[in-house]
């Protein structure tokens, strides 16, 4: 088991910033690597950015290429998610999840989920 609990998220407006944490209890957080997926109302749960377990590869959804950050504390054992420029269609429930060694786009092989964090962005 790995759990992990989310923190951050909130109201922003057009324009502004936001930073996710998604932290584990356990030490083998280090061998995970680490996903953040967004569910929007009515849509299916997609990816965001994902990071390997050693932090040393990223990758992003084109919608958020540029925008976006993720990031790994793996002494922390805690991976981040910072969001700067916050467009209205971020607007989601955002989650972290966990998969063993390598990441992937979908949403299927990720083994463990935080809990979600609603993001808002106004207009």
């Amino acid at each position: 088991q790995l759990p992990l609990v989310q923190s951050g998220g909130g109201l922003v407006q057009t324009g502004g910033s936001l930073n996710l944490s998604c932290v584990s209890s356990k030490p083998t957080f280090s061998s995970y690597s680490m996903g953040w997926f967004r569910q929007a109302p009515g849509k299916e749960r997609e990816f965001v950015a994902s990071i390997m377990w050693s932090g040393t590869s990223t990758d992003y959804a084109d919608s958020v290429k540029g925008r976006f950050t993720i990031s790994r504390d793996n002494a922390k054992n805690t991976v981040y998610l910072q969001m700067n420029n916050l467009r209205p269609e971020d607007t989601a429930v955002y989650y972290c999840a966990a998969k063993y060694y390598r990441p992937s786009y979908s949403k299927e092989d990720y083994d463990y989920w935080g809990q979600g964090t609603q993001v808002t962005v106004s207009s």
